[in-house]
């Protein structure tokens, strides 16, 4: 399981137009903070910091994550038109342990 830690709400909205296409584009950001892995497996020892492209509502509004502790929706992975996986992060809420009774 990756985890990512939101630890600000903060977002960061970016727009423009588009240089091959011509299309003006308006995206939202928020920083989230990844806890990877080497390729043997081995957990990095510090987060990774990192940005994920924002859904908007029906208004145009992003829809920002909370803060708090986060894995990887499974309808974040997808296989792209060259037939590559691909990673849309779509993130959900982990839900803490229960505590045992000492």
């Amino acid at each position: 399981m990756i985890k990512i830690s939101v630890k600000s709400t903060e977002v960061r909205n970016q727009r423009g137009k588009a240089k091959v296409s011509g299309k003006d584009y308006d995206l939202n950001f928020q920083t989230v903070w990844i806890h990877t892995y080497d390729r043997s497996g081995k957990p990095s020892p510090y987060p990774e910091k990192t940005e994920i492209i924002l859904e908007k509502n029906e208004q145009g509004a992003a829809l920002f994550y909370p803060e708090g502790d986060y894995t990887l929706a499974p309808e974040s992975f997808y296989v792209s038109r060259n037939g590559d996986l691909a990673l849309q992060p779509k993130l959900v809420k982990l839900t803490p342990k229960p505590q045992s009774a000492a």
